[in-house]
This record gives C-alpha cells, sequence and structure tokens, in this order.
C-alpha cells in the first residue's frame, strides 16, 4: 500500500536543506562514489549508498541540470521521476525514471543522468559531496508504459506518426485535425508541445501545462513518447476495486501539437494501493490479472517477472529465496517469507512494550498484448510493504553463577536498532556509563544476522543487590533491575524488566563465650559473617539490649573480629539462682538477637557461684542477715521481708538484696542449747499482717494476695564457750509466684477540636490554628490508658507566647484544678460523657476558653499563644491527695491578677506535662484582654 510516510521520506530531505543552507561556515569537500553504486534496471536507474557512507549523516540530493544544480524536493521527486528509500542503519536507494526530468534523453535509447549528494552531521562543519554520473540504454519501450513507485505513477504513450498522407488519423488513440492554423496550440507559436491536460477524476477538470505542473503533475514530450506523471492521492486521481483490489487511477485526456496538427491522447495508470495478506511467516501481495482500467479484459500476458528492490530475478533467484510466483483466475499472487534477505526489520515501542516489523519492496512486471488492438502494455510496480507491528517481548536469560557468587544476565534479541541507556536497580537509575563506572558489566553483543542482546553481570556483594535470610544459616539474594531502552532514530523508550535470585548456605553466626572471676562475669562474642554487634544483630544482656550508650558501662570493647564486655554478678542484668552459707550461684544470660528476622543467632547462659557472706554472727551478741531476690521469686518485694517480729524490718534495701541487722534478744530471736552450743534462730519470711503501716508505704496497709510466693529464709548462730559460727540456710519458697503486672509511661496528650462538638479535631499540619478575640477554642487532654481505676485531673493550665512552658508573659487558665476566677472571660469546664470516641471519660478533661492576646500599655506583645497543662493521674479509688479529689473538687477564692498569672504554692507529686500547637490571632473581632 502507498503510504503518505514514504513521501516524508523527501520533506526529511527539504528540512536538511534548510539546515545545510542556514550554515555558512559549512566546508565543502568533494569525493569520489566510494560506497555508490549506480544501476541500470529496464526503465528506472537505481542509485545504492552504502550505510558505512549515510550512517550517521543527513542527505541532500540535487539534479544537475547542465551547469546548475535543482534540489530535489518532496514535491519535485514526485512530480520528476524521482524516489527514496531508507532502512534504520542507512543503507539508501535513489530511484530515477529513464523519462524523469533533468535526464538527458537522446532519441529514447540512451540517457545520462547526474546526482549530486551532499552529506552533514550535527558534530563537524564539515560535508562531504558526491557526483554520480550514470548513462544508461533502454529502447524496449512498449507502446504503452506504466510505472508505479512508491511517491508517483506514471504513464507513457508512444506517438504516432500518420502512416501515410492518405491516412492522416495516425493509430487508434490520436485524434489529428487537417488544418494546421485550427490545430495550433493557443497563444502559442510553436509547433509542438502539450496544450492542456483533461482529467476524468471522473469529473472532467481541464488544465494547461502551466497549471497542471503548479498542481504537483509533470507531463512532457520526449523524442517519441508522451509522459504524464502524477503522485498519489491528488485531487484529480480516485479509487477503484479492479477484482477487490483497490488501486488508485489516473485518467487524463493530454492535448498536443503536431507537425500535423493537434491530437489528442487518452492515458490511464492505475497503480495498486492495498491487496496485502500477511501472517507471521508470510507475505501475500495480490494485484488483479487483468487491470481493466489500462487494458481490456480479454488481454493476455505475455511475460510476468518478479523483482525485489527494482532489480528482476530469474526462477532460480525466486526459488533459492523462497518466493513464488503464480497467476490464477483473477489475480496474479506473490509470496514472499517474512524475514527474507531482500528486506529488513524495524524495532517498535508502542506502549513501552517492544515490536518489529519487516519491510520489503517487491516489484512486478507484466507485459500484456490486448486481444482487440493488439497493443501492448508494459506494467511495473515497485510496491514497499511492511507487516503489522509484532510483539517481541524480550527475553531474559539468567546466568547467574551461583559458585562465584555473580549475578549474570543476558538480555534480548533485540534488533540492532535498539539502544540500553539506564539500568534502574532499587537504589536508584544509573546510565550505562555509571554502571561501569561502579564496576558492574555491561556488555553489547551484536550478532551477524542484524540482532543484539545486553549482558549484565555484578557480584552478590554489590549495594544494589537484596539480602534476606529465610533462615538463620541461609542467604538468599536478589537482583531486581529493568533495563531502559531506546528505539533509533526515533529515540522511543521501553524497558525489559527481571529478577534474579540465588540462595546460598554461607551464613556464618557469631558465637559467644565467657568465664567468671570472684566479681564478674566476663564476655566475649565473636563476629560471623553478617556484620558486627548494632549492625546485623542485638546483644541482650540478661533482659536489656546493649546499645552504644551502655556499653561503657559494662567497659565495653571491640576490633574488627570480636567484643568483649564484663558484667559484675550483683548488678541487675543477671539472676540469682542458688543461695548458700559462703557463696551465691549467679546466672548471666546473653542472647543475640537478629530483629529483622526475629530469630536468635547465638546465646550463652552462664552460672557461677561467686564467694557472698549472708549472715555474720558478733561477739557483742549483734547479728546480721543478708536477704537477696532469687530466681524462683522474681515476685518479691523485699522492703515486705520481716523477721519473727513483724515490726523488725530491713535496714536497707536494693533492688537485689535487703540487709538485716539485730540483737540476739530482740525480734523474736529463740534461743537454743545445744551440749557445748547455744544456738540462736530467727527467720525471715514475707508480712501477710494486717493493720500494721509502714512509713516507707506512706503509712499504707501493705497488700495482701493469695498468690503472693511464700518466702522463708533462716538466719542462725551458733556459740561455743569460747567462739561463734555462723550459717545461712537459705529461703524455702512454698509457692510459684504469679507474674506482677506490667509497668511503662503514661502517656497524656492535648489537642484543639475545631467545634464544641469535639468530632474534629486539627491535625499538626493546621497549626498555626487561625482565630479572632474572643472566638472560643475548645481543649481536649486525655490519658492514653485502658486501666479504668486510673482519673486524670486537670492541676494547672496556663497560656504563653512561646512553646517554652516556663516562658513570660503567662496567663493561668486553669488554678488548682479550677477555672482562674481572675479571668474576665471565665474557662468553661466541660463535661465528658461515654460515646464511641471516648470509651472512658474519667481519662478526658475539656474546657474552652476565649481567644485572647497578650498586651502590654495597649501594644499587642504576641499574635501567638500556646496552651500548657500540668496534669494528674490519680487511683480514682483514692481521693486522699488534694489534686486527687476531682476536678475542682473544692474551688479557691481569688487571688491576684496580673499578665504573669501568678500561681498557687507548689505540690511535690508526680504529674504529666502536655502542651498545644501555636493559636494564631487574626486581625478581626474585639479588643483583647490585657
Amino acid at each position: 500500500m502507498k503510504s503518505p510516510g514514504y513521501i516524508l521520506l523527501w520533506k526529511s530531505l527539504a528540512a536538511v536543506i534548510l539546515v545545510c543552507q542556514a550554515r555558512p561556515n559549512l566546508k565543502l569537500s568533494s569525493q569520489t562514489g566510494s560506497g555508490l553504486r549506480a544501476e541500470c534496471l529496464g526503465n528506472l536507474m537505481r542509485l545504492s549508498l552504502d550505510k558505512a557512507l549515510a550512517v550517521g549523516n543527513q542527505l541532500e540530493v540535487e539534479a544537475i541540470n547542465g551547469s546548475q544544480r535543482v534540489l530535489l524536493t518532496p514535491a519535485l521527486a514526485a512530480r520528476c521521476g524521482y524516489s527514496m528509500e531508507s532502512d534504520p542503519w542507512g543503507n539508501t536507494r535513489i530511484y530515477a525514471s529513464l523519462l524523469g526530468c533533468y535526464v538527458h534523453n537522446t532519441d529514447d535509447t540512451t540517457f545520462e543522468l547526474g546526482l549530486r549528494l551532499e552529506m552533514f552531521n550535527s558534530m563537524s562543519p564539515e560535508v562531504i559531496s558526491h557526483d554520480v554520473q550514470q548513462t544508461c540504454s533502454f529502447s524496449r519501450w512498449a507502446p504503452r508504459e506504466v510505472l508505479c513507485d512508491r511517491n508517483y505513477m506514471e504513464v507513457s504513450h508512444h506517438i504516432p506518426v500518420p502512416d501515410s498522407p492518405a491516412d492522416p488519423t495516425g493509430p487508434k488513440g490520436s485524434s489529428v485535425k487537417d488544418d494546421p492554423q485550427m490545430n495550433a496550440i493557443p497563444g502559442s507559436s510553436a509547433t509542438g508541445g502539450i496544450w492542456k491536460l483533461t482529467f476524468q477524476s471522473p469529473e472532467v477538470v481541464p488544465m494547461v501545462q502551466r497549471e497542471a505542473e503548479q498542481a504537483g503533475y509533470g507531463a512532457h514530450i520526449s523524442a517519441n513518447r508522451l509522459v504524464v506523471r502524477s503522485p498519489y492521492h491528488k485531487p484529480e486521481t480516485y479509487s477503484e476495486d479492479v477484482a477487490g483490489i483497490p488501486m488508485e487511477v489516473l485518467r487524463v485526456s493530454v492535448y498536443y501539437s503536431t507537425p500535423t496538427g493537434l491530437s489528442v491522447m487518452d492515458m490511464s495508470a492505475a497503480c495498486p494501493i492495498g491487496g496485502v495478506l500477511f501472517t507471521e511467516q508470510l507475505i501475500s501481495w495480490h494485484i488483479p490479472r487483468v487491470v481493466t482500467p489500462l487494458v481490456d479484459s480479454g488481454a493476455r500476458i505475455q511475460e510476468l517477472h518478479m523483482g525485489m528492490n527494482g532489480h528482476r530475478l530469474d526462477p532460480s533467484q525466486l526459488s533459492a529465496r523462497g518466493y513464488t510466483l503464480i497467476t490464477k483466475d483473477f489475480h496474479i499472487v506473490m509470496e514472499i517469507p517474512v524475514g527474507t534477505p531482500d528486506g529488513y526489520y524495524k524495532s517498535h515501542a508502542p506502549g513501552y512494550q517492544y515490536h518489529v516489523s519487516f519491510s520489503v519492496e517487491p516489484m512486478v512486471e507484466v507485459l500484456w498484448r490486448s486481444v482487440q488492438s493488439r497493443v501492448d502494455t508494459h506494467y511495473k510496480v515497485l510496491f514497499p510493504i511492511t507487516t503489522p507491528l509484532m510483539a517481541r517481548p524480550p527475553h531474559v536469560s539468567d546466568q547467574t553463577v551461583v559458585a562465584s557468587r555473580l549475578f549474570s544476565l543476558q538480555v534480548g534479541t533485540f534488533l540492532q536498532d535498539v539502544e540500553l541507556r539506564n539500568i534502574t536497580f532499587f537504589t536508584g537509575t544509573f546510565s550505562v556509563e555509571e554502571c561501569v563506572t561502579r564496576g558492574f558489566s555491561v556488555q553489547q553483543h551484536d550478532y551477524p544476522n542484524g540482532t543484539r542482546s545486553f549482558s549484565v553481570s555484578l557480584a552478590f556483594s554489590e549495594d544494589v543487590v537484596k539480602r534476606h535470610n529465610p533462615e538463620p544459616l541461609v542467604t538468599v539474594y536478589s537482583l531486581p533491575l529493568t533495563l531502559g531502552l531506546v528505539v533509533q532514530p526515533e529515540l522511543s523508550p521501553f524497558s525489559a524488566s527481571a529478577e534474579l535470585q540465588a540462595s546460598l548456605h554461607d551464613v556464618v553466626l557469631p558465637t559467644v563465650s565467657g568465664s567468671c572471676d570472684q566479681e564478674k562475669f566476663h564476655i566475649t562474642v565473636a563476629y560471623g559473617n553478617q556484620g558486627s554487634n548494632f549492625e546485623t544483630f542485638e546483644t541482650l544482656v540478661g533482659y536489656r539490649v546493649l546499645t552504644a550508650e551502655s556499653a561503657g558501662n559494662y567497659h565495653f570493647k571491640e576490633n574488627a573480629t570480636h567484643f568483649n564486655f564484663e558484667v559484675l554478678y550483683m548488678a541487675q542484668d543477671t539472676a540469682f539462682e542458688v543461695l548458700e552459707s559462703d557463696s551465691v550461684r549467679a546466672r548471666l544470660d546473653i542472647i543475640l538477637w537478629d530483629p529483622k528476622n526475629q530469630w536468635t543467632v547465638g546465646d550463652l547462659y552462664l552460672a557461677c557461684h561467686f564467694p557472698l557472706t549472708t549472715t555474720q554472727c558478733f561477739s557483742n551478741g549483734t547479728m546480721t542477715a543478708l536477704a537477696v531476690k532469687l530466681q524462683s521469686v522474681p515476685g518479691l518485694e523485699l522492703d515486705r521481708l520481716r523477721l519473727r517480729d513483724r515490726n523488725c524490718g530491713p535496714v536497707s534495701t536494693t533492688e537485689r538484696s535487703a540487709l538485716f541487722s539485730f540483737t540476739v534478744d530482740s525480734c523474736g530471736t529463740s534461743r537454743t542449747f545445744l551440749d557445748n552450743y547455744m544456738l540462736y534462730e530467727n527467720e525471715i519470711s514475707l508480712d501477710y499482717s494486717t493493720g500494721v503501716s509502714y512509713p516507707k508505704w506512706d503509712n499504707k496497709v501493705p497488700r495482701t494476695s493469695p498468690i503472693d510466693p511464700e518466702y522463708r529464709q533462716k538466719v542462725s548462730c551458733y556459740y561455743k564457750v569460747h567462739g561463734r559460727v555462723s550459717a545461712v540456710f537459705g529461703h524455702t519458697p512454698g509457692s510459684i509466684p504469679a507474674a506482677e503486672v506490667g509497668t511503662g509511661q503514661l502517656q497524656v496528650h492535648m489537642r484543639l477540636a475545631k467545634d464544641s462538638s469535639y468530632g474534629w479535631f486539627y491535625g499538626p499540619e493546621d497549626f498555626p490554628v487561625p482565630k479572632v478575640l474572643q472566638e472560643p477554642v475548645y481543649v481536649e487532654v486525655s490519658l492514653d490508658s485502658s486501666d479504668t481505676r486510673l482519673e486524670l485531673v486537670l492541676d494547672n493550665c496556663w497560656a504563653s507566647s512561646s512553646p517554652d512552658r516556663s516562658s513570660e508573659p503567662r496567663w493561668d487558665i486553669i488554678v488548682d484544678s479550677c477555672a482562674n476566677l481572675e479571668d474576665r472571660y471565665l474557662t468553661q469546664l466541660l463535661p465528658v460523657q461515654k460515646d464511641s470516641s471516648v470509651q472512658i471519660p474519667a481519662h478526658v478533661k475539656r474546657f474552652s476558653i476565649k481567644m485572647f492576646t497578650f498586651t502590654r500599655e495597649d501594644q499587642v506583645l504576641q499574635e501567638q499563644i500556646h496552651i500548657h497543662c500540668d496534669a494528674v493521674v490519680c487511683d480514682s479509688n483514692d481521693h486522699t491527695d488534694g489534686a486527687c479529689r476531682g476536678q475542682c473538687a473544692h474551688p479557691r477564692a481569688p487571688t491576684h491578677p496580673g499578665v504573669d498569672g501568678a500561681k498557687g504554692r507548689k505540690r511535690e507529686r508526680s504529674s504529666a506535662q502536655t502542651s498545644s500547637g501555636p493559636v494564631l490571632l487574626q486581625q478581626s473581632g474585639r479588643t483583647h484582654p490585657s
């Protein structure tokens, strides 16, 4: 099918020419025709440019007309019988009709043509020119010749010569008048030439020759022939189906002058614009067996030939290439395998997907003889064919060498008009040059069949490779990547993605070992191959994570292969297992934890005996006893331990031990006589008595629980007549203690509501919140806890002009849990009811204030205010503390007013602090308070 896209090739030449003419600094260099080949192909001349000559260059073609050169623009090329075809790699063919313009024609048998080719590119100021001269001889003209090229159709007739004076009409197809004066061309004194052309489309459109040429048509008379040429898709041409094949038809009557007068020649040309069928493997091109616009239906085929690129092929060549040429009842059929060497593939990337098309330019030549007139018609068609786009998803070949720890893949094959521009990894996109700089192997492989592939290789250790461990000893390496490719010269982008994976049993886990001396545990951790502490694993010392900040507490030291640290046996990280008379068995648990994969990569449970004196008996009758918290009683509260006399508690306690000191005649100590010994005994145990208060517990009654463990530790002193001895018999737990309730930091939050419904709140992106003077500001303070036994009380709230809670000036909003009575615009404490957003009303306090700003001497100090609150978290069942009696349970009398918002007495209690974001005063509304 004739496509306008082929004519655009000449348009690109015209653009090139304009560029060339605008570059006065270009240097002209004339060369011989190396890489050029001119051939005579019947009624055509073909000039071929090798891709080595044309690649990378822009081409300008001029026809040499005597001493002048004529620029062949697209319109002029179609009117004068020139066409050009180029593949993506620069192989270029230029065709010229022997009956075309600027061809020196001698008696329609010898034809001389001269062309100048000028090539240039943007990288060089030099223009390389080639002059080509070619002489062709051709005399086998049929009475009627029809030529269909890619951008024009041409018809020529032999001009009849009257047979004799007695037969002035001449052959059929012309009409000659007798009167030379009557038959002269109007307005012309010439004795020969074309007067006008009358087109039938099918409307009759007459034009004189000059008008026809301006419309893009060509018409002239050679020595023996009348020639008319028309581009495709002209207004005076039309489409017609012939045997089901769409044809473009030109019908014209040419009025021309002869020595005997004015003659008229009816001329027709018909060229196929369709008739192609495609499969993945075969192209079938159909043309009518008889083209009835040219010949009558009874015409017989005298000769039939097939060719490629304007060159006729003999039967052996057709067979060798796999071509078939057959005639059927209504059609001539040419079958061409897709991929024949006479054509070429082209890459495309519609929708960023890789496709290819195949293009080929077959030629057919038919010689018909009319049964009625016995006149021969020679028909020659050069028909460029391009297949529909065929999807070619890129093939990715995984060539990873696991043993070498090297990812390798090959992508392709593509055509050689595809270029690799960049590669995208999960860490970013890098150009090919950047990939090579990083040490990746990126290679392009070109093959003799015109295809190309790309390969990428890089080590498992590169930072663009992902790693994860599905199990402790196995590493899975993955390489997701996307190759960014473009199709030249259109620069159409597409991509090819792949993800390579490899699995190796290559993990060497860290190991932990340890030893003890009289006071400490000494721990050594040797690294594996996955990284060091703080990078790939955590070290848990007891129940605490060893961090870079806490490492100094353990005399931490490290190098490239290992680290070591020390832990005192009395440290909180150890556990006491067994208490003996002169020692304690302590255990240190070390766990190496992989937080990413959530599994243990190493552990050590090291238990050692450390010297420890738990009971001392002094000669003055004083006894001391040391009680320690053992692992079997983890919830033991040491300050609840008592001697037999429940008034005798420890004189000092730590988190790990309690020290008792008493005389042998106190605290319920018993005395027993044993031969030469006197035994004094007491017992340390938990106190479950009621009604006894202890100062450390703020005079509260100690709690009792049926699940508290039984703890008993006997303390004994043996006194000899002349000496003493001491011993401890450990504790005897009678039950397994229950786990204590976990503890954590309570969180208090402040939010600003958008209205009194408290249904919507301002987010961080909304601050500063704009408000006008005296516009309500709705504040909510909430406790983040699910414990229903707790109650939140707002002790004090105030506003300041900056985020600093201690900044001045400030204004009290809530004082001693009540609204500030000195405030003209009294703060409103709002009730809170249980609903879908409030599950525990005791955890939420709400109040509203009216927007104000700080002033002094009628000057605004700051247009923003910040709200701060001190909140107290109380036991809802215990109202003994003042602030925990409830929100504003006892209102106070007014004190002194002032901008500084004077506070009441300072109370020492545990409280939470919270503040709002800035609230911005908008310049409207009433005057602010001072």
